[in-house]
């Protein structure tokens, strides 16, 4: 590895120390659908993010729950001693991107058949603090 790819690489594995992030990688469920449920929490505050992601009716919240929690985590083992509740965290970026596509055959009628795209998604979340990022559009 050259010198400036090496200098790159540590500006942004510095850069990642500060952001708290969780993804969640081939979900089988369509990015479609997955990015209904991702709109509702984007720009929350993180527990009433949790709220919504609890009493929802979608299929897709039950995961988003998961990854929101687990980004959660990777903020506490992050910032050891310091409480959520003081730290108003909140949903800085959501995005769902498309994975991998399975694609299966249905028989269909006079020897036909039809294609079957059994689609997957990838989610990215990242939390920030809510006074970090007031301080950094100010500057």
């Amino acid at each position: 590895m050259g010198a400036r790819k090496r200098i790159r690489a540590n500006k942004i594995k510095e850069s990642k120390k500060n952001q708290y992030f969780a993804k969640l990688r081939n979900c089988p469920t369509s990015p479609r659908k997955m990015r209904l449920v991702a709109d509702m929490i984007r720009g929350m505050e993180v527990n009433k993010a949790l709220d919504v992601l609890k009493y929802s009716s979608k299929e897709a919240s039950n995961r988003l729950e998961k990854l929101l929690l687990s980004a959660i985590a990777n903020w506490q083992e992050k910032n050891e001693g310091v409480r959520i509740e003081d730290s108003k965290l909140i949903v800085k970026e959501i995005f769902v991107d498309g994975g991998r596509t399975l694609k299966r055959i249905q028989p269909a009628p006079q020897g036909r058949a039809h294609r079957i795209r059994k689609r997957s998604n990838h989610v990215t979340l990242v939390l920030d603090n809510l006074n970090n990022n007031d301080t950094q559009t100010e500057q």
